[in-house]
């Protein structure tokens, strides 16, 4: 069956989620599916980032913005009619997978890239971005390519796959782990690292609003984001629901604009 909107799909999952209760009689009372957790509470509870910009992250009036931010208000509004109707509530690369898994958020869009091993604890939307892993140099610095990183103070965030990827592209990099991309900038900005290494995205968010500072050229890896949500069966038509509101964006080219806005407009370069 082909669905003309997110709306008629809302509606179909709903008389689904009717006939499986009542189909149940006799056997243990079925949980709520988070798709209707949702729709009763008339909002999405969601884990961004505050400090990657250009994806999520504080701007000058005190105000969240940022790519992932407009992608999940997009989302709400076909899923509630509302794009207003998210709660935004901050994660890090370190415990975005935790807030998840605990309940402390619905989903999570926060320029986390799928992953096999992530693939075997939460869930994942399609591919909604690519990024490309880069390095960021001061101007002045002699590091050119990767191998040049060994011997050298490479400034990573603890869980993302940069710091993974690292090991492998430079194996004698002296690893400097920190929380977050504001912690990992200022250990470059002050001297502490030689080199930090993330996503290219990210670094130009650095970039933008900092002089003497470079990207390299290349890109060593491809990084797919994708929405997270708990791997638990009570969240299948709410996967399912979102997943739906994503092709709708994608096909009718609102993902286009939003990557347009904050992508292409700040220079970001995407490797795909």
């Amino acid at each position: 069956m082909k669905f003309k909107s997110i709306k008629s799909v809302l509606t179909a999952i709903s008389i689904i989620s009717i006939c499986f209760a009542l189909s149940a009689c006799g056997a243990k009372k079925q949980e709520k599916d988070l798709l209707e957790i949702v729709k009763e509470k008339g909002k999405i509870t969601a884990g961004v980032k505050y400090d990657s910009k250009p994806f999520g992250f504080i701007d000058t009036d005190q105000s969240l913005k940022g790519f992932d931010i407009d992608l999940l208000k997009e989302i709400a509004k076909r899923m509630l009619g509302d794009q207003n109707a998210v709660e935004f509530k901050q994660v890090t690369s370190s415990n975005r997978i935790f807030s998840l898994t605990s309940g402390g958020v619905d989903l999570v869009a926060a320029t986390m890239t799928i992953t096999p091993k992530r693939a075997q604890i939460i869930d994942f939307s399609s591919v909604y971005f690519v990024a490309g892993q880069a390095i960021m140099v001061s101007e002045a610095s002699s590091i050119r390519v990767a191998k040049d990183l060994n011997e050298k103070k490479v400034a990573v965030v603890l869980g993302s796959t940069s710091e993974r990827n690292l090991r492998t592209l430079a194996p004698k990099a002296i690893i400097q782990g920190f929380r977050t991309y504001t912690d990992a900038f200022s250990a470059l900005k002050s001297g502490r690292a030689d080199a930090l290494t993330t996503d290219d995205t990210i670094i130009t968010g650095f970039l933008y609003e900092n002089t003497g500072f470079k990207m390299l050229e290349g890109r060593y890896t491809k990084e797919p984001y994708g929405i997270g949500f708990r791997k638990d069966e009570n969240t299948l038509l709410f996967q399912k629901a979102v997943n739906i509101a994503l092709d709708e964006i994608k096909s009718d080219g609102t993902l286009e604009r939003i990557s347009k806005k904050w992508i292409h407009e700040s220079g970001a370069t995407l490797k795909q």
